[in-house]
């Protein structure tokens, strides 16, 4: 009797724990788009994905998806997974956007770029990808109500962007390369703000420690003092 009771007790616990993991399949739109929304308010985005995908593969047409869309890729660009909040934007500008809906998509894209961008001096690329887009948008919706905010990451960039170069021309100037300097104090100057007043970001201590100030870093001693012959025809040619 006992040993009954022990393989009923086993199987019926095998079976409760194979039911969660049972696929769930043919379901209403309305299903996967509550099931969607309730897996991004407890910010289990992984089911939320796996919910609408359910809801785009099974219900191509609905109506919801639109929407759905546009929720995932706020909730990726909350959870800072900035190029899955990109993906979801494109999806939604290719497939669903009105005029009003694209231009709202196309200003979330350029925040999303910009959130990604913690330390500005560790993505030339990204700065100059993401001023591009602003050039866009501002060509394209000149009266967007959303330009206050993109003149106000446009301005930050720029700043980051001239700090940059200043940072990269004085290292080329430390490696005894005149010409390299000069090159990059002549991209994109900021001619509209005055540099005296630029108040460069603090750069917290740990950081510091291994990435220097922008003027000096801990591997200084491993940089060649000696100039190279490029360096050296620079410098005759002056």
């Amino acid at each position: 009797m006992i040993k009954i009771w022990l393989i009923a007790v086993t199987a019926l616990i095998l079976l409760s724990g194979c039911g969660k993991d049972i696929e769930e399949f043919n379901k209403p739109a309305e299903y996967w788009y509550e099931k969607m929304v309730t897996a991004v308010s407890n910010g289990n985005l992984e089911k939320a994905d796996s919910y609408f995908s359910s809801l785009q593969s099974e219900h191509i047409s609905s109506p919801f998806l639109a929407e759905a869309t546009m929720i995932m890729a706020q909730a990726h660009m909350a959870h800072e997974e900035y190029l899955l909040s990109e993906h979801f934007l494109d999806e939604y500008i290719r497939r669903y956007a009105n005029p009003a809906g694209r231009e709202y998509a196309e200003f979330l894209k350029i925040k999303a770029k910009f959130l990604a961008l913690p330390h500005p001096g560790r993505d030339q690329g990204l700065i100059d990808d993401t001023l591009r887009n602003i050039d866009t948008f501002k060509a394209s919706y000149p009266y967007s109500t959303y330009m206050p905010l993109v003149h106000s990451m446009e301005t930050q960039l720029q700043l980051a962007r001239g700090v940059l170069n200043e940072y990269i021309a004085q290292l080329y100037e430390r490696l005894g390369k005149p010409k390299g300097a000069e090159f990059y104090r002549s991209i994109a100057p900021v001619t509209w703000i005055d540099s005296k007043e630029i108040v460069q970001a603090q750069i917290p201590w740990y950081r510091k420690a291994f990435e220097g100030d922008g003027t000096s870093s801990w591997y200084d001693f491993m940089i060649p003092k000696t100039r190279n012959v490029i360096s050296m025809d620079d410098n005759k040619t002056k």
